[in-house]
């Protein structure tokens, strides 16, 4: 508690009109850490004996670049003087192992974001880590964020969405890792020496969500001919009323990870399971953002409505079309929330245009998230294999299976004397194949989708003018 209290002394004596990245050791930093990277393995280490490999001496000069710039930089940044300074100790520890598998474990026990959300605040991180749907390297990466915190979204944490390790954070200017689809900083792509018992805080760049959003969103709306309501078609256009819409979904779909009638592990982490299943629980969390968000509109409040419609476009214009087929569950979870619109009269396909009831798009995708919440439900009194079954027949209800699935075919086709786990080696890389609207829209939307690799509020704004 005392250092939470110091903390938020320092943050309030901070001009947030400072940016760090002008400060003539960001680029220095910038520079020195993207000399490092090529010369990582996978694990983060550098091998002295590779082809292409510096000397020892010239590996030990950047990473001095490294560290210089990092303390030239902390003062600006008070309320991260005790993790700046435990990362310059596991630098220097790095340096000090001969540049072995690092281990920032002390560094990032320091690193205390959640601690203290103040709207604006800056952040300097630098750790060697892999970024989620970007580099599967643990390389190091820097990155200076601000906190997206307004009073508002802080008063609904408090008072209803209670989930005190969220950030919602934006870019300022990173790495190469970051220069990816990724648009998430977490703890647990650190390089540690062991995991610790929990973690303390998570944080989603919701202006990257935002930009590629509305970049997939207003050329999907082009191509499928579809009429806006004029709000609707605002936001879409609003870059900062998008990121406001993104970090109250990303806070209510985080916490719900962790809410409802759950198996023991809903993050599924510690669990092999059939792609499927990721892909509802993913789902689940976003339709009861969504769920929470009608709430929300019917009381008032100026963000409900563009909650919903941000789920509805991301999930059926973006995800579906989005990385490879290969277990794609997110994927997966657009196609089955479009077709379960679809087959309910929602949204209709009809001369090449696509037309949604908006009166009834509210009530009809409640209704799906009701119909996985009781499969949730159901399952606790279920064995795991009848549990995946019953999953299966709910999804299989509205995407049509692959046609040469054996799990199509049902337990009969399948070897039941093999532990389940063994049986997911039976599921097709793609089970649930692309339908023919999405197998054309897939192409029309291949080069926007492209384009939005890297992408932030200010790149988005560039490209718009």
């Amino acid at each position: 508690m005392t250092e939470i209290l110091v903390q938020t002394a320092a943050v309030e004596g901070i001009s947030h009109t400072v940016r760090v990245i002008d400060h003539p050791a960001w680029p220095t930093l910038k520079n020195a850490v993207e000399e490092i990277r090529p010369w990582q393995s996978k694990d983060g280490s550098i091998d002295f004996d590779a082809e292409g490999a510096p000397a020892r001496v010239t590996a030990e000069t950047a990473l001095g670049r490294v560290i210089d710039a990092v303390q030239e930089l902390s003062p600006l940044l008070p309320h991260d003087a005790a993790y700046h300074r435990a990362l310059v100790a596991d630098l220097r520890k790095w340096a000090d192992s001969a540049f072995g598998v690092p281990d920032f474990l002390d560094s990032l026990l320091a690193f205390q974001p959640a601690a203290t959300r103040a709207d604006g605040l800056q952040h300097l991180v630098l750790f060697p880590m892999y970024t989620q749907n970007g580099n599967p390297d643990r390389n190091l990466e820097a990155v200076v964020l601000r906190m997206v915190w307004p009073e508002w979204l802080a008063e609904l944490e408090r008072t209803r969405y209670d989930n005190p390790l969220f950030c919602g954070i934006t870019f300022e200017d990173f790495t190469a890792g970051y220069d990816t689809n990724s648009a998430v900083l977490f703890p647990e792509t650190i390089a540690v020496r062991e995991a610790p018992e929990r973690f303390t805080w998570g944080g989603i760049f919701c202006d990257r969500e935002a930009a590629r959003f509305r970049a997939v969103t207003t050329e999907a709306v082009g191509i499928l001919g579809l009429e806006l309501p004029d709000d609707i078609r605002e936001m879409v256009g609003d870059q900062a009323r998008c990121e406001q819409a993104f970090v109250l979904w990303d806070m209510v779909h985080d916490r719900t990870h962790s809410h409802g009638d759950l198996p023991f592990d809903p993050f599924m982490i510690k669990q092999r399971q059939p792609f499927w299943m990721y892909g509802l629980e993913e789902l689940r969390c976003d339709l009861t953002a969504f769920k929470e968000a009608v709430k929300l509109e019917g009381e008032g409040s100026r963000h409900g409505r563009d909650v919903q419609y941000a789920v509805l476009f991301d999930r059926m214009f973006r995800f579906p079309v989005t990385g490879d087929r290969v277990r794609n569950y997110d994927g997966l979870g657009g196609q089955l929330l479009f077709a379960y619109l679809h087959k309910h009269d929602v949204v209709r396909w009809t001369d090449n245009t696509l037309k949604i009831d908006w009166e009834r798009a509210p009530q009809v995708t409640n209704q799906l998230c009701a119909e996985i919440e009781k499969l949730y439900r159901d399952g606790i009194d279920r064995p795991k294999l009848v549990h995946w079954f019953a999953a299966y027949d709910l999804v299989s209800t509205y995407l049509a299976p692959h046609p040469g699935s054996r799990w199509a075919k049902g337990p009969d086709a399948l070897d039941l004397s093999q532990p389940p786990r063994k049986l997911v080696d039976d599921v097709l890389p793609d089970e649930f194949p692309l339908s023919m609207f999405y197998e054309a829209l897939s192409k029309k939307l291949k080069s926007v989708i492209a384009s939005t690799k890297g992408i932030t509020a200010e790149t988005a704004e560039r490209v718009a003018a």
